[in-house]
Protein backbone atom coordinates (compact mmCIF):
# COMPACT_ATOMS: atom_id res chain seq x y z
CA UNK A 1 0.00 0.00 0.00
CA UNK A 2 1.49 3.25 -0.97
CA UNK A 3 1.22 6.38 1.17
CA UNK A 4 -0.19 9.35 -0.50
CA UNK A 5 1.96 12.42 -0.56
CA UNK A 6 0.46 15.81 -0.07
CA UNK A 7 1.33 18.65 -2.37
CA UNK A 8 2.42 21.92 -0.64
CA UNK A 9 2.59 24.94 -2.81
CA UNK A 10 5.25 26.84 -0.64
CA UNK A 11 7.85 24.11 -0.75
CA UNK A 12 10.38 24.12 -3.56
CA UNK A 13 9.47 20.67 -4.71
CA UNK A 14 5.84 21.05 -3.83
CA UNK A 15 6.17 18.97 -0.67
CA UNK A 16 5.28 20.06 2.87
CA UNK A 17 8.26 20.65 5.34
CA UNK A 18 8.21 19.25 8.84
CA UNK A 19 8.49 21.51 11.99
CA UNK A 20 11.72 19.76 13.17
CA UNK A 21 13.60 20.74 10.04
CA UNK A 22 12.65 24.38 10.46
CA UNK A 23 13.98 24.51 13.96
CA UNK A 24 17.33 23.04 12.83
CA UNK A 25 17.76 25.71 10.25
CA UNK A 26 16.97 28.32 12.83
CA UNK A 27 19.61 27.03 15.25
CA UNK A 28 22.18 26.91 12.49
CA UNK A 29 21.44 30.50 11.62
CA UNK A 30 21.79 31.58 15.24
CA UNK A 31 25.13 29.80 15.68
CA UNK A 32 26.45 31.31 12.46
CA UNK A 33 25.34 34.76 13.53
CA UNK A 34 26.98 34.44 16.96
CA UNK A 35 30.20 33.21 15.39
CA UNK A 36 30.30 36.08 12.96
CA UNK A 37 29.56 38.59 15.68
CA UNK A 38 32.33 37.17 17.91
CA UNK A 39 34.88 37.90 15.20
CA UNK A 40 33.81 41.49 15.03
CA UNK A 41 35.45 42.39 18.35
CA UNK A 42 38.99 41.87 19.66
CA UNK A 43 41.10 42.91 22.66
CA UNK A 44 44.61 44.40 22.51
CA UNK A 45 46.77 43.42 25.49
CA UNK A 46 49.38 45.57 27.25
CA UNK A 47 52.23 43.40 25.95
CA UNK A 48 51.34 43.46 22.29
CA UNK A 49 50.60 45.62 19.33
CA UNK A 50 48.07 44.80 16.59
CA UNK A 51 46.66 46.00 13.30
CA UNK A 52 43.53 45.14 11.26
CA UNK A 53 43.85 43.91 7.71
CA UNK A 54 40.76 44.09 5.45
CA UNK A 55 40.99 42.09 2.26
CA UNK A 56 44.78 42.52 2.15
CA UNK A 57 44.79 46.22 3.08
CA UNK A 58 45.77 47.53 6.54
CA UNK A 59 42.97 49.71 7.80
CA UNK A 60 43.79 50.26 11.49
CA UNK A 61 46.92 50.03 13.66
CA UNK A 62 46.87 49.72 17.47
CA UNK A 63 50.45 50.19 18.72
CA UNK A 64 50.15 53.16 21.06
CA UNK A 65 49.67 52.98 24.85
CA UNK A 66 46.20 54.49 24.58
CA UNK A 67 45.16 51.85 22.05
CA UNK A 68 45.11 49.06 24.63
CA UNK A 69 41.66 47.59 25.20
CA UNK A 70 38.59 46.42 23.21
CA UNK A 71 38.09 47.28 19.53
CA UNK A 72 35.57 46.44 16.77
CA UNK A 73 36.22 45.34 13.18
CA UNK A 74 34.41 43.63 10.31
CA UNK A 75 33.78 39.93 10.81
CA UNK A 76 36.20 37.32 9.70
CA UNK A 77 37.32 36.63 6.98
CA UNK A 78 36.80 40.20 5.81
CA UNK A 79 38.67 41.74 8.73
CA UNK A 80 41.76 39.95 10.10
CA UNK A 81 43.67 40.96 13.28
CA UNK A 82 47.43 40.42 13.37
CA UNK A 83 49.18 40.59 16.76
CA UNK A 84 52.87 41.14 17.59
CA UNK A 85 54.69 41.10 20.93
CA UNK A 86 56.27 44.50 21.48
CA UNK A 87 58.28 43.50 24.59
CA UNK A 88 62.08 43.31 24.52
CA UNK A 89 63.29 40.10 22.89
CA UNK A 90 66.75 38.60 23.40
CA UNK A 91 68.61 36.88 20.63
CA UNK A 92 71.41 34.70 22.04
CA UNK A 93 73.24 32.88 19.24
CA UNK A 94 75.90 30.23 19.94
CA UNK A 95 79.53 31.29 20.19
CA UNK A 96 81.66 31.19 17.09
CA UNK A 97 85.35 31.57 16.31
CA UNK A 98 86.69 34.76 14.77
CA UNK A 99 90.21 35.99 14.01
CA UNK A 100 91.85 39.03 15.53
CA UNK A 101 94.12 41.41 13.66
CA UNK A 102 97.21 39.44 14.77
CA UNK A 103 95.70 36.20 13.33
CA UNK A 104 94.72 34.75 16.70
CA UNK A 105 91.40 32.92 16.77
CA UNK A 106 89.08 33.53 19.70
CA UNK A 107 85.58 32.36 20.56
CA UNK A 108 83.09 35.22 20.91
CA UNK A 109 79.59 34.82 22.33
CA UNK A 110 77.48 38.00 21.88
CA UNK A 111 73.79 38.59 22.43
CA UNK A 112 71.32 41.17 21.09
CA UNK A 113 68.29 42.69 22.81
CA UNK A 114 65.71 44.01 20.34
CA UNK A 115 62.03 44.88 20.03
CA UNK A 116 59.54 46.36 17.60
CA UNK A 117 60.15 50.09 17.58
CA UNK A 118 57.68 52.40 19.23
CA UNK A 119 55.42 54.48 16.99
CA UNK A 120 54.38 58.10 17.16
CA UNK A 121 50.76 59.26 16.73
CA UNK A 122 51.55 61.48 13.74
CA UNK A 123 52.97 58.66 11.62
CA UNK A 124 50.87 57.36 8.74
CA UNK A 125 49.59 53.79 8.93
CA UNK A 126 51.90 52.48 6.22
CA UNK A 127 54.97 53.98 7.96
CA UNK A 128 54.30 52.54 11.39
CA UNK A 129 57.11 50.23 12.68
CA UNK A 130 54.73 47.31 13.17
CA UNK A 131 53.58 47.58 9.53
CA UNK A 132 57.19 47.68 8.30
CA UNK A 133 58.05 44.73 10.52
CA UNK A 134 55.14 42.70 9.11
CA UNK A 135 55.93 43.54 5.50
CA UNK A 136 59.68 42.98 5.93
CA UNK A 137 59.72 39.87 8.12
CA UNK A 138 56.16 38.58 8.46
CA UNK A 139 56.52 37.27 12.04
CA UNK A 140 58.61 37.54 15.18
CA UNK A 141 60.23 34.17 14.53
CA UNK A 142 61.85 35.43 11.34
CA UNK A 143 63.64 38.35 13.06
CA UNK A 144 66.45 36.29 14.74
CA UNK A 145 67.54 34.84 11.39
CA UNK A 146 67.86 38.32 9.92
CA UNK A 147 69.72 39.57 13.02
CA UNK A 148 72.10 36.60 13.04
CA UNK A 149 73.53 37.37 9.64
CA UNK A 150 74.10 41.03 10.52
CA UNK A 151 75.52 40.15 13.93
CA UNK A 152 77.97 37.60 12.51
CA UNK A 153 79.39 40.03 9.96
CA UNK A 154 79.62 42.86 12.51
CA UNK A 155 81.45 40.70 15.10
CA UNK A 156 83.93 39.41 12.52
CA UNK A 157 84.58 42.92 11.27
CA UNK A 158 85.08 44.58 14.65
CA UNK A 159 87.08 41.82 16.36
CA UNK A 160 89.28 41.59 13.28
CA UNK A 161 90.47 45.16 13.83
CA UNK A 162 91.92 44.60 17.33
CA UNK A 163 94.71 42.43 18.67
CA UNK A 164 94.32 39.68 21.23
CA UNK A 165 96.48 41.53 23.75
CA UNK A 166 94.08 44.49 23.61
CA UNK A 167 91.11 42.24 24.34
CA UNK A 168 92.75 40.52 27.30
CA UNK A 169 94.89 43.32 28.77
CA UNK A 170 94.12 44.95 32.12
CA UNK A 171 95.78 47.92 33.78
CA UNK A 172 95.27 46.47 37.26
CA UNK A 173 94.24 42.84 37.74
CA UNK A 174 93.36 43.47 41.39
CA UNK A 175 90.92 46.29 40.65
CA UNK A 176 87.31 45.73 39.71
CA UNK A 177 85.49 47.08 36.67
CA UNK A 178 85.46 50.84 36.32
CA UNK A 179 82.01 52.37 35.91
CA UNK A 180 83.03 55.65 34.28
CA UNK A 181 85.32 54.20 31.61
CA UNK A 182 84.55 51.67 28.92
CA UNK A 183 86.72 48.62 28.45
CA UNK A 184 87.77 47.14 25.11
CA UNK A 185 84.81 44.73 24.99
CA UNK A 186 82.31 47.53 25.69
CA UNK A 187 83.80 49.60 22.89
CA UNK A 188 83.60 46.68 20.48
CA UNK A 189 79.98 46.04 21.51
CA UNK A 190 79.08 49.68 20.78
CA UNK A 191 80.56 49.47 17.29
CA UNK A 192 78.80 46.14 16.65
CA UNK A 193 75.49 47.73 17.61
CA UNK A 194 76.11 50.61 15.22
CA UNK A 195 76.82 48.21 12.37
CA UNK A 196 73.69 46.16 13.11
CA UNK A 197 71.52 49.26 13.14
CA UNK A 198 72.96 50.64 9.92
CA UNK A 199 75.90 49.54 7.86
CA UNK A 200 78.13 52.14 6.18
CA UNK A 201 76.83 51.26 2.70
CA UNK A 202 73.14 51.39 3.67
CA UNK A 203 70.94 54.44 3.24
CA UNK A 204 68.25 53.43 5.73
CA UNK A 205 68.62 52.08 9.20
CA UNK A 206 67.20 48.80 10.47
CA UNK A 207 64.38 50.65 12.19
CA UNK A 208 63.41 52.50 9.01
CA UNK A 209 63.41 49.37 6.89
CA UNK A 210 62.16 46.61 9.22
CA UNK A 211 60.82 48.49 12.28
CA UNK A 212 63.33 46.76 14.61
CA UNK A 213 64.89 48.74 17.44
CA UNK A 214 68.22 47.43 18.80
CA UNK A 215 68.10 47.97 22.56
CA UNK A 216 71.50 46.58 23.52
CA UNK A 217 74.40 44.48 22.23
CA UNK A 218 76.85 42.83 24.59
CA UNK A 219 79.66 40.28 24.52
CA UNK A 220 78.92 37.88 27.34
CA UNK A 221 81.91 35.60 26.83
CA UNK A 222 85.31 35.84 25.18
CA UNK A 223 87.22 32.59 25.29
CA UNK A 224 90.04 30.81 23.57
CA UNK A 225 89.50 27.75 21.42
CA UNK A 226 90.17 24.45 23.12
CA UNK A 227 93.08 23.77 20.77
CA UNK A 228 95.32 26.60 21.99
CA UNK A 229 94.01 27.18 25.50
CA UNK A 230 96.89 25.35 27.14
CA UNK A 231 99.53 27.31 25.22
CA UNK A 232 97.90 30.61 26.08
CA UNK A 233 97.59 29.59 29.73
CA UNK A 234 101.30 28.75 29.87
CA UNK A 235 102.13 32.10 28.34
CA UNK A 236 99.96 33.85 30.89
CA UNK A 237 101.66 31.91 33.68
CA UNK A 238 105.11 32.90 32.44
CA UNK A 239 104.08 36.56 32.25
CA UNK A 240 102.71 36.39 35.77
CA UNK A 241 105.93 34.79 36.98
CA UNK A 242 107.91 37.66 35.45
CA UNK A 243 105.68 40.17 37.17
CA UNK A 244 105.99 38.28 40.47
CA UNK A 245 109.79 38.14 40.15
CA UNK A 246 109.89 41.86 39.46
CA UNK A 247 107.77 42.58 42.51
CA UNK A 248 109.86 40.17 44.58
CA UNK A 249 113.17 41.76 43.55
CA UNK A 250 111.79 45.23 44.24
CA UNK A 251 110.62 44.03 47.64
CA UNK A 252 114.01 42.53 48.46
CA UNK A 253 115.77 45.77 47.47
CA UNK A 254 113.39 47.74 49.63
CA UNK A 255 113.95 45.25 52.44
CA UNK A 256 117.71 45.74 52.23
CA UNK A 257 117.30 49.51 52.35
CA UNK A 258 115.01 49.28 55.37
CA UNK A 259 117.32 46.78 57.06
CA UNK A 260 120.42 48.92 56.54
CA UNK A 261 118.57 51.97 57.83
CA UNK A 262 117.44 49.99 60.88
CA UNK A 263 120.99 48.71 61.50
CA UNK A 264 122.36 52.24 61.30
CA UNK A 265 119.74 53.45 63.75
CA UNK A 266 120.51 50.48 65.98
CA UNK A 267 124.23 51.34 66.00
CA UNK A 268 123.53 54.98 66.77
CA UNK A 269 121.12 54.14 69.59
CA UNK A 270 123.51 51.55 71.02
CA UNK A 271 126.46 53.97 70.89
CA UNK A 272 124.44 56.65 72.65
CA UNK A 273 123.29 54.12 75.25
CA UNK A 274 126.85 52.94 75.89
CA UNK A 275 128.06 56.51 76.18
CA UNK A 276 125.28 57.30 78.63
CA UNK A 277 126.08 54.10 80.54
CA UNK A 278 129.78 55.01 80.80
CA UNK A 279 128.90 58.51 81.92
CA UNK A 280 126.48 57.22 84.54
CA UNK A 281 128.94 54.55 85.63
CA UNK A 282 131.73 57.14 86.04
CA UNK A 283 129.43 59.40 88.03
CA UNK A 284 128.41 56.44 90.20
CA UNK A 285 132.01 55.41 90.81
CA UNK A 286 132.96 58.96 91.68
CA UNK A 287 130.03 59.16 94.07
CA UNK A 288 130.99 55.80 95.59
CA UNK A 289 134.56 56.97 96.14
CA UNK A 290 133.31 60.16 97.68
CA UNK A 291 131.04 58.27 100.07
CA UNK A 292 133.87 55.80 100.86
CA UNK A 293 136.33 58.61 101.61
CA UNK A 294 133.77 60.26 103.85
CA UNK A 295 133.27 57.00 105.73
CA UNK A 296 137.02 56.45 106.11
CA UNK A 297 137.50 60.01 107.30
CA UNK A 298 134.93 59.49 110.05
CA UNK A 299 136.80 56.43 111.53
CA UNK A 300 140.42 56.05 110.31
CA UNK A 301 141.25 53.34 112.85
CA UNK A 302 138.48 51.10 111.59
CA UNK A 303 139.71 51.67 108.07
CA UNK A 304 143.25 50.66 109.01
CA UNK A 305 141.98 47.55 110.71
CA UNK A 306 139.88 46.53 107.72
CA UNK A 307 142.79 47.22 105.37
CA UNK A 308 145.02 44.96 107.50
CA UNK A 309 142.46 42.17 107.39
CA UNK A 310 142.21 42.53 103.60
CA UNK A 311 146.01 42.27 103.39
CA UNK A 312 145.92 39.10 105.51
CA UNK A 313 143.24 37.62 103.22
CA UNK A 314 145.36 38.34 100.21
CA UNK A 315 148.66 37.01 101.60
CA UNK A 316 147.60 34.12 103.79
CA UNK A 317 146.07 31.13 102.12
CA UNK A 318 145.87 27.47 102.88
CA UNK A 319 149.29 26.11 104.07
CA UNK A 320 151.04 29.42 103.50
CA UNK A 321 154.56 29.95 104.91
CA UNK A 322 155.97 33.48 105.29
CA UNK A 323 159.38 34.50 106.70
CA UNK A 324 159.24 37.80 108.60
CA UNK A 325 161.48 39.58 111.08
CA UNK A 326 160.51 39.85 114.70
CA UNK A 327 159.90 43.60 114.40
CA UNK A 328 157.77 43.34 111.26
CA UNK A 329 154.67 45.54 111.48
CA UNK A 330 152.68 42.73 109.83
CA UNK A 331 152.97 40.74 113.07
CA UNK A 332 151.79 43.48 115.40
CA UNK A 333 148.17 42.42 115.14
CA UNK A 334 149.17 38.87 116.10
CA UNK A 335 151.69 39.80 118.81
CA UNK A 336 150.27 42.98 120.37
CA UNK A 337 146.55 42.61 119.62
CA UNK A 338 143.92 45.08 118.47
CA UNK A 339 144.48 47.49 121.39
CA UNK A 340 148.14 48.00 120.58
CA UNK A 341 147.23 48.56 116.92
CA UNK A 342 144.75 51.25 117.93
CA UNK A 343 147.19 52.95 120.28
CA UNK A 344 149.86 53.27 117.67
CA UNK A 345 147.36 55.05 115.39
CA UNK A 346 149.13 54.22 112.14
CA UNK A 347 148.51 51.63 109.46
CA UNK A 348 150.52 48.49 109.44
CA UNK A 349 153.82 49.23 107.65
CA UNK A 350 155.70 46.64 105.75
CA UNK A 351 159.13 45.38 106.79
CA UNK A 352 161.90 47.96 106.59
CA UNK A 353 164.34 47.07 103.88
CA UNK A 354 167.82 46.12 105.09
CA UNK A 355 166.77 44.62 108.42
CA UNK A 356 167.68 41.02 108.99
CA UNK A 357 165.02 38.59 110.12
CA UNK A 358 165.15 37.62 113.78
CA UNK A 359 164.07 34.51 115.56
CA UNK A 360 161.00 36.01 117.20
CA UNK A 361 157.95 33.98 118.02
CA UNK A 362 154.40 35.34 117.98
CA UNK A 363 153.05 34.87 121.47
CA UNK A 364 149.64 35.42 123.00
CA UNK A 365 147.70 36.95 120.10
CA UNK A 366 144.48 38.72 120.84
CA UNK A 367 141.56 36.40 121.47
CA UNK A 368 139.53 37.45 118.39
CA UNK A 369 142.48 36.69 116.10
CA UNK A 370 144.16 33.45 115.15
CA UNK A 371 145.97 31.70 118.09
CA UNK A 372 149.68 30.97 117.76
CA UNK A 373 151.93 28.64 119.85
CA UNK A 374 155.39 29.09 118.49
CA UNK A 375 158.74 28.90 120.37
CA UNK A 376 160.52 32.09 121.19
CA UNK A 377 163.44 31.18 119.00
CA UNK A 378 161.41 30.20 115.86
CA UNK A 379 161.98 32.14 112.71
CA UNK A 380 159.32 30.42 110.54
CA UNK A 381 155.68 31.27 111.02
CA UNK A 382 153.12 28.78 109.78
CA UNK A 383 149.54 29.95 109.49
CA UNK A 384 147.02 27.20 110.07
CA UNK A 385 144.37 26.74 107.38
CA UNK A 386 141.13 28.69 107.72
CA UNK A 387 137.61 27.41 107.37
CA UNK A 388 136.95 29.52 104.31
CA UNK A 389 139.00 28.71 101.28
CA UNK A 390 141.09 31.61 100.15
CA UNK A 391 143.41 31.89 97.17
CA UNK A 392 146.92 30.69 98.02
CA UNK A 393 149.60 33.39 97.93
CA UNK A 394 152.75 32.65 96.06
CA UNK A 395 155.87 32.36 98.29
CA UNK A 396 158.99 34.11 97.22
CA UNK A 397 161.49 31.82 95.64
CA UNK A 398 164.62 33.97 95.49
CA UNK A 399 166.06 33.70 99.03
CA UNK A 400 164.83 32.48 102.38
CA UNK A 401 166.19 35.61 104.03
CA UNK A 402 164.28 37.95 101.63
CA UNK A 403 160.89 39.08 102.90
CA UNK A 404 158.00 40.30 100.71
CA UNK A 405 157.31 43.98 100.48
CA UNK A 406 153.92 44.51 102.11
CA UNK A 407 154.43 48.07 103.40
CA UNK A 408 151.37 49.35 101.53
CA UNK A 409 148.96 46.77 102.86
CA UNK A 410 147.11 49.33 104.91
CA UNK A 411 146.96 52.17 102.35
CA UNK A 412 143.70 53.44 100.95
CA UNK A 413 142.84 51.91 97.55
Amino acid sequence: MCAESQFHPNSPDGRETSPAGGRLYLWLAVVAGVTILSTCGFFVDETESAFVERLGHITAVYDLPEDRGFHVKLPWPIGIVRRFDHRIQMFDPPAREVFTSDKKNVTVAPYVCWRIAAASPDQPINERPIVRFFRGLGSVDAAPMRLESRLRSAVSSEVGHVELSQLLSLDDSEAGPEIDTEGPLEQIAVRIRQQIEQRPNEEQSLTERLGIEIVDVRIKRLNLPSGNQQAVFERMKSERRKIADRYRSAGMAESRVIRSHADRQYGEILARAEADAERIRGQAEAEALRILNQAHARDPELYRFLATLDAYKTLFGEKTTIFLSAASPMLKLFSEGLDQLGRHGSPLPMETPGRSPATTTIENPSPPLLPTSAASTASEVTIPPRDEKQPQAKSPSKSPNETPNVDGAGDQP
